[in-house]
């Protein structure tokens, strides 16, 4: 029970943290969307989706979600979410094509997030920024852990260095 305890800690803190620093907020994810819809992204295009039909629907062929790529922007546009807003999500998909190993299942729990941003955010210092601020909300959510479960103790380094072929980019120590 202690270790189902601090993941639930480690799930809660790092949620509420990101969402904080990134302006997110929660949205449900669908398990199943219409085939019609073209929502489900089919990954690389091998594998079998799960699909059935719906009783009182006739024709109506149904897909379990592999994949929430097309279905974030969607629900970012749906929802009207403006420029540096965005939502978290939690997926719940089946693979049925997964190779099944002691790391990997069909059944997949999938956390997501996804953000409206400009054109002009769309560039090398704004996603180092962002970088930065995920790094910071992982260090946050190790403190919060240390503190209700002290034999844990981790210490994440919040300096994000930034290693590219032409050079190398330290972000600025946090206050």
């Amino acid at each position: 029970t202690r270790l189902v305890g601090s993941e639930m800690c480690i799930r809660d803190s790092f949620e509420r943290l990101l969402a904080g620093a990134l302006n997110l907020q929660r949205v449900s994810a669908p398990l199943i969307v219409t085939s019609a819809s073209g929502l489900n992204d089919n990954l690389n295009g091998v594998e079998r989706i799960v699909s059935f039909d719906v009783l009182n629907n006739p024709g109506v062929e149904c897909e379990v979600v592999q994949s929430l790529a097309k279905w974030k922007r969607y629900a970012l546009s749906y929802y009207g979410f403006k420029v540096d807003e965005g939502l978290y999500t939690d997926m719940n998909a089946i693979r049925r094509d997964d190779k099944l190993d002691r790391l990997h299942s069909i059944y997949v729990d999938q956390w997501d997030w996804e953000r409206v941003i400009s054109k002009e955010e769309r560039n090398i210092d704004f996603l180092k920024g962002i970088v930065t601020k995920i790094v910071g909300a992982v260090a946050d959510t190790a403190n919060i852990v240390n503190m209700h479960f002290p034999l844990n103790m981790t210490k994440i380094n919040r300096e994000v260095k930034f290693v590219t072929t032409c050079l190398l980019y330290t972000s600025p120590s946090p206050r």
